[in-house]
C-alpha cells in the first residue's frame, strides 16, 4: 500500500473541489457547496450555485418538482437514489446527466446530502425537445 506524502496529507475539501466528477452538499434541494467539476459542467461558477436551488439545474420547474416527488419514497427506503436525466446548463442547453445522492441522515430523504453528477451526453446526446413526459419515459429504460 502507498503511503500518501505529507504534502498531500488527507484534505477533504480539497479532495471534493478537485474531485473528477461534479460534486456538491446539499440541505433541502438548495446547493450549500458545489466542487469547480459541477460548476464548470453547467457553465456557473462555483460561488453563482451556492444558495442556489438544485431547480436552477432542471430544464423546468415541473421537472424539479416531480423528481423529488420521485426521489423521496426511494431515499426514504434506500438512504440514496441515482438516475439518469435531462439537465441543463446555464445557457439553456439541455443534455443527459448521470445523478447519484445519498442522504446524511436516512430519517430526512432530501435533507442534508452528497450529490454527484456525471456528463454523459457524449454517450446519449439529447437529439429533440422532448416533453416531460417522454423525459420520463427515458429515464425508466436501462442504459
Amino acid at each position: 500500500m502507498h503511503q500518501i506524502k505529507a504534502s498531500y496529507a488527507i484534505d477533504y475539501e480539497t479532495i471534493f473541489q478537485h474531485a473528477p466528477v461534479g460534486m456538491c452538499i446539499s440541505v433541502d434541494r438548495v446547493i450549500q457547496s458545489a466542487n469547480e467539476a459541477l460548476a464548470s459542467m453547467f457553465g456557473y461558477a462555483c460561488v453563482a450555485l451556492e444558495g442556489q436551488s438544485f431547480q436552477v439545474l432542471y430544464p423546468t420547474v415541473v421537472e424539479f418538482l416531480r423528481t423529488g416527488d420521485r426521489i423521496i419514497p426511494i431515499m426514504n427506503a434506500k438512504g440514496r437514489y441515482s438516475d439518469e436525466r435531462i439537465m441543463r446548463r446555464a445557457n439553456g442547453e439541455l443534455f443527459w446527466c448521470h445523478v447519484s445522492g445519498r442522504a446524511l441522515d436516512p430519517q430526512q430523504a432530501l435533507g442534508a446530502g452528497v450529490w454527484t453528477f456525471e456528463d454523459v451526453s457524449e454517450k446519449r446526446p439529447v437529439t429533440a425537445e422532448l416533453t416531460p413526459r417522454e423525459r420520463e419515459v427515458l429515464r425508466q429504460r436501462p442504459a
